[in-house]
């Protein structure tokens, strides 16, 4: 594969799971409110005030991979908001599609995380004079 290739294919994984990321974080608060997520948290056994941190860092982290700035660091940091996605939907079964949402749509979106901290942003990404640059172009 060309480099072009794979730094548009870089561009679009990390891109896609950060629009994802601000997709839910948006949803959190513009649908089910910061008030019902806390509730929810707590109705499911997490403190409630980690519903902030979950929103701050779904849309914060959403936009750091869009930008690809600090790309392997907040996939990174985001695995563990999906992990308690997946341990939240565990008892739903496998398909996310099943009433409540199972739990194959956040493993799959762990996997994908990962794939995003390994491949880096690739020389696609907002390059900022303070970043060491082969931290962001790694």
């Amino acid at each position: 594969m060309n480099t072009k290739q794979f730094d548009i294919a870089t561009l679009i994984l990390r891109g896609s799971l950060g629009i994802m990321f601000i997709a839910h974080g948006l949803l959190k608060v513009m649908v089910f409110t910061l008030p019902g997520t806390v509730q929810f948290f707590e109705s499911v056994g997490f403190p409630g005030w980690m519903a902030y941190v979950v929103v701050f860092s779904e849309i914060g982290g959403g936009a750091l991979l869009i930008a690809g700035v600090y790309t392997r660091s907040v996939a990174l940091a985001l695995i563990p908001i999906l992990l308690g996605a997946v341990f939240t939907h565990f008892a739903n079964g496998w398909v996310f599609s099943n009433a409540n949402g199972g739990w194959e749509y956040p493993l799959f979106l762990v996997v994908v995380s990962m794939v995003v901290a390994l491949l880096g942003p690739g020389k696609i990404a907002v390059q900022l004079p303070f970043l060491n640059r082969s931290v962001a172009t790694a």
